[in-house]
């Protein structure tokens, strides 16, 4: 049956849909020998031959089985399957599943919750997804004021020029110096908690992620990893 090629690409693990995109534009895919560059190109992998920069795909596509791991990702990790500046990567941390990649990103310096797949459909499926809650843990310098915590809840503009949605934020038992707080957010901006904090004059001192969805951190220290379960694939996906 013919498909849809970056749907191909996507499925064989070699990148997100929308990478497959960028693959296909920049001529790095092949049809029976023919350089493709058409998005929305279609191809049958029982009859075609697929090669994505000269390797053949159709292989990957018939026995590939794909894999869902939940890790609780540790500070000083990359949200990345690459980096040229050899940082330590969170596809290290999780050995004997084959090539995997994040599921959007954690920062650096951040903890928790982090899906690592071999699936590029399910992966823009749920990066892209503007109604999957994400959770986070957050404590600040200093204690922001009513004020500020309107602002956050609102949504606000940041110094990039992002306009927040609004937020949930729960005031959590503070420190003496400290704030800590459990924001949800149905978006992912580039290191947007931390932005937003700075916004309101409080720097984020530690930020975790302590659920997906309805998947928490539960039973699964800092490091450690396991399976999604399918009910919580279907969770996330509205796919069974």
């Amino acid at each position: 049956m013919q498909e849809r090629l970056q749907k191909l690409i996507a499925q064989a693990g070699i990148a997100s849909r929308r990478a497959a995109e960028e693959l296909i534009a920049s001529g790095e895919v092949t049809v029976n020998g023919k350089v493709i560059t058409e998005p929305g190109t279609k191809a049958d992998p029982e009859t075609d031959h697929i090669k994505v920069r000269g390797k053949l795909i159709n292989i990957k596509l018939r026995d590939r089985e794909q894999a869902y791991i939940l890790l609780n990702k540790p500070k000083g990790y990359l949200s990345s399957a690459s980096d040229p500046q050899r940082r330590k990567l969170v596809t290290e941390l999780v050995k004997g599943m084959g090539r995997l990649h994040p599921v959007g990103r954690l920062d650096f310096n951040t903890e928790g919750l982090i899906i690592l797949t071999n699936d590029g459909e399910f992966t823009n499926n749920v990066a892209g997804s503007k109604t999957i809650p994400k959770i986070y843990q957050v404590k600040t310098k200093g204690m922001p004021t009513e004020v500020a915590i309107r602002k956050l809840r609102r949504g606000l503009k940041l110094e990039d020029g992002f306009k927040t949605a609004p937020a949930d934020i729960k005031i959590l038992k503070p420190t003496d110096k400290n704030g800590w707080y459990e924001v949800t957010l149905f978006e992912g901006h580039n290191q947007q908690i931390r932005k937003m904090f700075d916004a309101v004059g409080h720097s984020v001192v530690k930020l975790k992620r302590t659920a997906i969805g309805a998947i928490t951190d539960q039973g699964l220290p800092v490091g450690s990893h396991r399976k999604l379960t399918p009910t919580e694939i279907e969770s996330l996906t509205g796919k069974k």
